[in-house]
């Protein structure tokens, strides 16, 4: 009985999770509008867009290729947003990564490391993706604390 309280409780954290998500692509074309508050309680948000060439033989091929180029774009947008951040002792992330090489590397990694938590499609075969990056794992990682 016990088991089956709790498969009942993810299932509708699971539901409530996605259900939450904020829909970028309505009747198949993205939003006019995209509010993005990118830096959340506890993780920053990106989001990219994408597109493909539409000479592509299959759909398949066209969407796979809008999700990388979506992809790519929000891991470009994430890694500003982080270079903005500030640390402990007032400077922001892009001036500690000028003089440390290692936390460059390290930036980079955690950067493509993020979540995928939405993927979608558009009727012209582009793609809308939102990355997720945990504020602890980024701290932990850059072995740092931000304000």
């Amino acid at each position: 009985m016990k088991s089956i309280k709790i498969i009942a409780a993810v299932l509708v954290c699971a539901f409530v999770a996605v259900g939450c998500g904020k829909k970028m692509v309505k009747d198949g074309r993205v939003t006019d509008t995209i509010k993005q508050d990118m830096v959340k309680g506890s993780y920053i948000e990106a989001i990219g867009i994408g597109a493909s060439d539409p000479a592509l033989p299959t759909d398949t091929q066209r969407k796979a290729l809008a999700r990388d180029a979506a992809i790519v774009k929000a891991q470009y947008e994430l890694l500003t947003l982080v270079k903005g951040v500030q640390i402990e002792g007032g400077i922001t992330v892009e001036r500690a990564m000028e003089t440390d090489s290692k936390l460059q590397a390290t930036v980079k990694e955690c950067i493509k490391g993020a979540e995928i938590v939405n993927t979608e499609f558009t009727k012209d075969g582009g793609a809308v993706v939102t990355l997720h990056l945990p504020k602890v794992r980024l701290e932990q990682m850059m072995g740092v604390k931000f304000k």
